[in-house]
């Protein structure tokens, strides 16, 4: 499993939070992207946690857009951040790690504006 530190804001107007210690990866027995943010003071349980179910986000545009549902968002991570949660993804499913750089970059292009 991948984890990578990277700041979520709140999007919600008045909200005005963000954690600098959010982490984001890939858990290959899942399938999935994953996003954790916000602990709980108590139970320290992230307040934001996507990414339990098998295959939920099959790519980091899935999961933004979850993301940004719940009132959320991590964009932009860098380039070099994004190429190592598709490196990630690409090992975990036994594929040659630049055609999955290459799949994202295609899949992201073919996307409507």
């Amino acid at each position: 499993m991948s984890r990578y530190t990277i700041t979520v804001t709140g999007t919600v107007t008045g909200q005005g939070r963000s954690d600098p210690d959010a982490v984001i990866g890939y858990d290959p027995p899942l399938r999935t992207y994953f996003l954790h943010a916000f602990p709980h003071e108590e139970t320290d349980e992230p307040g934001l946690w996507l990414g339990t179910q098998d295959r939920a986000f099959e790519t980091l545009e899935d999961l933004h857009r979850t993301a940004i549902s719940h009132g959320y968002d991590f964009m932009p991570l860098s380039p070099k951040l994004a190429a190592k949660l598709a490196d990630d993804k690409a090992a975990a499913s036994g594929r040659p790690v630049q055609n999955a750089i290459l799949g994202q970059e295609l899949k992201h292009l073919n996307q409507p504006k």
